[in-house]
């Protein structure tokens, strides 16, 4: 079949969604607790659901009174249950998957339960919407007389008890529709592979050759891959490899701090980004118009939306909210009900709605990666606007970067300290401080007032760290890879710590 004739009934196929995707435009908070209470019927006969009487729950009132709010650590019980092969404790159908991610406080690793209903409804689902919407906002796209390049995790799939756990893209990969794996690059053998500068290496000699359309990722680990093919075939823009690029649909990091380096290496105004935001535990928002960072929160993917004010979050005076009743660039942590037995979980995530008709979001960062120890409530969002702001101002250009507090001490005033590993370092590092610190002050009213005439705070510290730092530091950690991110915030100072100690190390 002509790829022409492939390409056209592909779009074809998935724009027929549109008309799904427009009943929850319109229905939104009634889709929802229709979402909410089909969950919970169908859970009444687990072991979760018989301990809190989900039978007897008919409305989202009782449903909040009765279930707590719950993290990681307070459903690491009941998910170690079903890892040992016993079924039916917090979701009804069996799950044989978990997506492994980044350990907390009392835990090496997350093992994210996945079940058959999320892999299709969910993350599946996610996927050809994401193709869906952008084929719909640009009716001349061409996106499948090509491939799209992806770039997932470095891990396998490992069995434990007749369960199977690795990187949620490895288990995507694994049971990916042929439709999809026809349509990627490179070969599943590559993608799985675990030894990340093994696999890039691999994926530069499979996919150098191909016509690819699209690429897919998180934007910092793509741009690793993207330079060093750059560098392997000697071209000075990524179009005289690929001439019919047209897309990259990225997620996992804010894209700000990264969009200039893209831009150089992708010179055509009319190259598309398009935003997604997902995560082990669910597919959640997708940018749903050309040349936008908001992004449109979906649902019907099996996922019921709680969320958590920030200003209340962690306090006596907490309270939890659910869709119909969220406001406008407030600050909110999400939980999550979902379609893989996930009850009220707390995924760590920070939100705020750009819109509320429809629901629009951008996510602002992560409920432990802020600093709030003077009172300035700064935000991932909004250190990567300033990076980005500051790299503007001064022309340089930043790899990575994490900032944690200097406390107080005595009569001396607490600051922020940071790392930054600059691509091309600034002229006058003193320049870039400045730059910096009033873009945060202009983002930040609460940061402002802190360093209002030195008051609470002294102007932030820079250490600029040596080339290739972060990665080292990641690569000590075996955490080379897709699913593998910088914290950029902490409330203390052990990541920045650890970095300083490797500052002059040489690897």
């Amino acid at each position: 079949m002509p790829l022409t004739i492939i390409n056209s009934f592909a779009s074809w196929v998935l724009k027929q969604r549109i008309h799904q995707i427009e009943l929850f435009l319109k229905y939104p908070n009634e889709v929802q607790e229709e979402l909410l209470m089909n969950l919970i019927q169908s859970s009444k006969n687990t072991v979760l659901g018989k301990q809190y009487d989900y039978a007897s729950i008919h409305s989202y009132a009782t449903f909040a009174d009765r279930i707590p709010i719950s993290t990681y650590e307070e459903l690491q019980p009941l998910i170690e249950r079903t890892r040992k092969c016993e079924q039916n404790v917090f979701w009804e159908t069996p799950i044989k998957w978990f997506a492994k991610s980044s350990g907390t406080t009392n835990a090496k690793s997350k093992f994210i339960p996945v079940s058959n209903e999320a892999l299709e409804g969910c993350h599946y689902k996610g996927t050809k919407d994401l193709l869906c919407l952008y084929l719909n906002n640009n009716e001349d796209s061409e996106l499948f007389l090509g491939k799209s390049l992806r770039l997932g995790g470095s891990s396998q799939i490992y069995e434990d008890n007749n369960t199977f756990f690795g990187d949620l893209s490895a288990i995507l990969i694994e049971n990916m529709p042929i439709w999809a794996e026809y349509s990627s690059t490179p070969s599943n053998k590559i993608s799985l592979m675990s030894e990340w500068e093994t696999k890039i290496a691999a994926i530069i000699n499979e996919t150098k050759n191909e016509n690819v359309t699209s690429f897919a990722g998180v934007p910092s680990w793509m741009l690793v891959l993207m330079n060093k093919m750059l560098e392997e075939t000697g071209k000075g823009n990524l179009f005289e490899i690929w001439p019919n690029l047209e897309v990259y649909f990225h997620g996992g990091v804010n894209f700000e701090p990264y969009r200039e380096q893209y831009q150089k290496i992708l010179p055509k105004k009319e190259f598309k980004y398009y935003e997604i935001y997902n995560a082990s535990e669910g597919f959640f928002a997708i940018q749903d118009l050309n040349n936008s960072s908001d992004l449109l929160l979906m649902l019907d993917y099996g996922i019921f939306y709680e969320f958590i004010p920030m200003d209340t979050f962690g306090t006596p005076d907490q309270k939890v909210i659910r869709l119909a009743d969220v406001e406008l660039f407030k600050n909110y942590a999400l939980v999550i009900t979902t379609n893989s037995g996930l009850w009220r979980y707390l995924i760590g995530d920070t939100v705020r709605f750009t819109s509320l008709n429809p629901y629009r979001i951008r996510v602002t960062g992560r409920t432990k990666h802020h600093i709030n120890v003077f009172g300035e409530e700064l935000m991932v969002e909004n250190t990567d606007q300033a990076i980005a702001k500051a790299c503007k101002l001064t022309q340089t250009e930043v790899v990575d970067y994490t900032v944690a507090p200097i406390f107080m001490e005595g009569k001396e005033k607490g600051a922020h300290e940071w790392m930054i590993e600059f691509k091309n370092p600034p002229a006058d590092v003193s320049q870039f401080q400045k730059a910096l610190d009033e873009s945060i002050q202009s983002l930040n009213s609460d940061y402002e007032a802190k360093r209002y005439n030195n008051m609470t705070l002294n102007p932030l510290v820079i250490n600029v760290a040596r080339k290739n730092l972060f990665y080292d530091w990641l690569k000590d950690r075996d955490k080379l890879g897709g699913q593998h991110k910088i914290p950029r915030l902490s409330n203390q100072r052990d990541y920045l710590e650890q970095l300083k100690s490797m500052q002059f190390q040489s690897v």
